[in-house]
């Protein structure tokens, strides 16, 4: 008997096998394929918007033209431990969802936020969504001329709508933006429910590429930000020097678990000749036996 006869008459033995009773169907790798593919969930369309830089930078969102590359090193440096905190082998699910946050207002936080998920973007095999979680305040919504946009208000006011419908692709490779939405009595109430875990984890889970870095309200003056600190696997807070006072810090530090507080980002510090950095605080009252500490020069808006 040739191949090909043997390769067949194993194929009717295999047939009429199937169709005794009780017998176990033939699996069939095309079919279970194409089953698969119609179940997937399918992605809606985002629309796009263009990324203003000169806006940015005039409104002091970005640094200063010709600081760029001096100010990219500080973002390497900082972004580095988060990637590969979210991206390492036997991390949690919810470690690709990083929160920044800052004591008090005007401390830099959302010039961070932005920064960084710029840097973010240029990694090569993840995306960035950038979410302006400051309901209160809604910077990167303003900045970015997005106030007529839906967003993350929206979606939490309305179980019947898919928070990925309101994300909003960039001309920026691998950014994407969700705005905060329309204004909302009880954003507060919005946030600590149920449906705001739900939106993150679609958002996560959407994508397996994605990060999501969520700009929140700064800690001590909004029952927002309190209500959003529990969700995310990493934590960043931001303070500014000469400007944050040192018991400031320590209450916000205090507001945190500490297994999520990957390291506070000093905005606006004077910069050393040799390091180019330098940790203003130290290790103060409030801030010793803390993960690591950034100095940024930067003038906060």
């Amino acid at each position: 008997m040739s191949l090909i006869e043997n390769s067949l008459e194993k194929l009717r033995r295999a047939t009429a096998s199937a169709k005794e009773p009780g017998a176990a169907p033939i699996s069939h790798p095309t079919a279970v394929r194409a089953e698969s593919l119609a179940t997937l969930e399918r992605r809606p369309m985002h629309k796009r918007i263009a990324v203003d830089f000169d806006r940015l930078r005039d409104a002091g969102y970005l640094p200063e033209q010709g600081q760029e590359r001096f100010f990219a090193q500080y973002c390497h440096r900082i972004k580095r431990p988060l990637v590969d905190q979210a991206l390492g082998a036997g991390s949690a699910q919810d470690s690709r969802l990083i929160l920044l946050s800052s004591a008090l207002p005007g401390d830099g936080k959302t010039f961070i936020a932005l920064s960084l998920a710029m840097s973010m973007a240029r990694e090569r095999d993840i995306s960035v969504l950038l979410v302006d979680g400051d309901l209160p305040k809604a910077q990167i919504t303003s900045v970015l001329d997005l106030r007529d946009e839906s967003g993350l208000l929206d979606a939490l006011k309305d179980d019947r709508l898919d928070v990925e419908s309101l994300v909003l692709d960039t001309d920026v490779p691998n950014l994407e933006i969700l705005p905060a939405g329309g204004p909302s009595e009880g954003a507060a109430e919005l946030v600590a429910s149920a449906r705001m875990r739900d939106i993150t984890t679609r958002l996560i889970t959407r994508n397996p590429r994605r990060l999501v870095l969520l700009d929140s309200p700064p800690l001590l003056v909004s029952s927002e930000a309190r209500a959003l600190v529990p969700i995310p696997g990493q934590i960043v807070l931001v303070a500014r020097a000469g400007h944050t006072p040192r018991r400031a810090i320590a209450d916000a530090i205090a507001q945190v678990d500490k297994s999520k507080l990957r390291g506070l980002v000093l905005n606006d510090a004077r910069v050393g000749r040799e390091h180019g950095y330098y940790d203003y605080y130290g290790s103060g009252e409030g801030v010793s036996n803390q993960p690591d500490y950034h100095a940024i020069r930067h003038t906060a808006p």
